[in-house]
């Protein structure tokens, strides 16, 4: 058995927006952004940042699966929303060592390697292969936790706003995994230097002024279009990788997944995104020739262009020499998923796979990081509850079952990673509460959000009452005897209970 998943928790702020009253807000069509985007975002509540929510689903995570804390010899932070640009992970490790002892708990070594990763979205896959590879080389006891976590925001008015997002996803990864085995030897990969299709420019964030708390506001500069090409691009060229190295024709290997999960910035891009993988699968097999031929005539295009299209390696870097940033390096692939979005074909081969853990994930937003895991949480804990799924398919796993991971970071990179179900998994499912981290809401008025969004605080809304972790105050001295300018410091809340009772395995 390879190292893999064996526990996973979440912590999601109840700070809410609702689309359909966001649209009403500012003029938008729901049903459009419904299709495309979802039905709401999460935000920050006042005194959260990136770290704090970290370490909320890590302590989740721990308490929930009775983690021995002595074995975690591993804790990787993935994000692209750090305040710190030289610590990361061991401050939220720095914050759990002052909580497990006031829950009998014992801290976490100082001999845990606490790493931080970041590639945009794809830090936190990253953390977690590192993970996996550290665990090959460690004694088979050993421990890894990585967490994920972001703050999405986007100026108002921009395209991103409604696809805002913030939370974080924890995982417990160890030789003999609970959930899923990774199977990395099999994985794909890709990355090409694309420019400027999504970025954070340190000069845009230092621009800006301050928020209460130190809260920063790194909004990124992006390139709507050319973003979702290179999200394109890459998912398929990770995806031709792992055709390649895992030795089975790419049409029937995508047919035997018995789940999909992706990167999800928002509701429609995986969705594209698996489609062009079908696509692609299609074009690479000689044998499936025939059925990609009856996709294109549903189009009305020429099936071996179509073919040679799907095959080709654009240079997208050309789209931005040449301006064109509009352009579709695959345009006959864009036409034909168009045409058959409403087929059965593509509810058999884009919409079934992706239907685990679909429906939690239209009401958080984008998590960047956490994203992928949270939707294979929220996928995981459905497969394992009794009844259908929440489309009405028998959509669940068993012992055995491949799933696939698809990771996406703009730069660009993607990863696709094999997952194999292992036997009693659905114990391990139980305990990830991701509909728990769901409940209370609280939806924000067009006034606060506009508030909180545009300060990081907002009068009369408190800080959320599940916190344990909140920030404190940021340092302002900065004279020869002593220099803490800008250091974040935090308040760690007493409590007898965190989501269940607390005892070392």
């Amino acid at each position: 058995m390879a190292p893999g998943i064996s526990a996973i928790a979440a912590y999601i702020p109840p700070y809410r927006v609702d689309l359909a009253q966001w649209c009403d807000w500012y003029g938008h069509s729901a049903g459009k952004i419904r299709a495309v985007v979802g039905n709401s975002f999460r935000v920050r509540g006042p005194r959260e940042n990136v770290y704090t929510m970290a370490a909320e689903a890590a302590l989740r995570l721990i308490v929930k699966n009775q983690i021995d804390t002595t074995k975690i010899r591993f804790l990787a932070l993935g994000t692209e929303s750090s305040t710190d640009n030289s610590a990361g992970a061991v401050v939220v490790k720095g914050l759990l060592n002052q909580v497990l002892p006031q829950l009998g708990l014992e801290p976490i070594s100082r001999h845990c390697e606490v790493p931080e990763f970041k590639h945009a979205c794809l830090g936190g896959v990253y953390g977690l292969k590192s993970a996996a590879r550290f665990l090959a080389c460690e004694p088979e006891d050993s421990l890894a936790l990585v967490i994920c976590g972001d703050v999405a925001e986007y100026a108002r008015g921009s395209s991103g706003e409604p696809t805002q997002g913030a939370g974080a996803v924890a995982m417990a990864l160890s030789a003999k995994p609970a959930l899923l085995e990774l199977m990395l030897p099999w994985s794909g990969s890709a990355s090409d230097y694309r420019l400027i299709d999504f970025r954070k420019p340190m000069s845009q964030a230092s621009s800006r002024a301050p928020r209460p708390f130190g809260q920063s506001r790194d909004f990124p500069v992006f390139n709507g279009h050319y973003s979702t090409s290179c999200y394109l691009d890459a998912t398929l060229t990770a995806m031709r990788d792992l055709w390649r190295r895992r030795g089975q024709p790419p049409k029937s290997y995508m047919e035997s997944l018995a789940g999909v999960f992706m990167h999800r910035p928002y509701r429609r891009m995986p969705e594209t995104g698996l489609a062009i993988s079908v696509l692609g699968a299609m074009a690479a097999d000689e044998d499936a020739f025939e059925g990609l031929a009856a996709a294109a005539a549903e189009a009305g295009v020429d099936a071996n262009k179509l073919r040679s299209e799907l095959l080709a390696t654009p240079d997208l870097l050309e789209l931005v020499a040449d301006n064109r940033l509009n352009d579709d390096p695959y345009p006959l692939a864009m036409q034909v998923i168009r045409a058959v979005r409403k087929t059965e074909f593509f509810d058999a081969t884009v919409g079934r796979p992706l239907t685990l853990g679909s429906e939690p994930m239209m009401e958080i937003g984008n998590l960047y990081t956490a994203a992928l895991p949270a939707w294979l949480g929220a996928g995981l804990e459905e497969a394992a509850s009794p009844g259908p799924s929440a489309s009405g398919q028998p959509a669940k796993l068993q012992a055995g079952d491949e799933i696939l991971l698809v990771g996406y970071g703009s730069g660009d990179a993607a990863e696709a990673i094999p997952a194999r179900v292992v036997e009693g998994w659905q114990q391990a499912a139980d305990r990830i509460g991701f509909k728990e981290t769901l409940a209370d809401a609280i939806d924000l008025t067009q006034h606060q959000y506009e508030v909180l969004h545009d300060t990081g605080d907002c009068d009369g809304l408190r800080p959320p009452t599940a916190a344990r972790f909140l920030l404190d105050r940021i340092g302002e001295r900065d004279d020869p005897e002593f220099a803490d300018a800008g250091v974040e410091y935090y308040q760690v809340i007493a409590r007898s209970e965190v989501q269940g009772s607390a005892r070392s395995a």
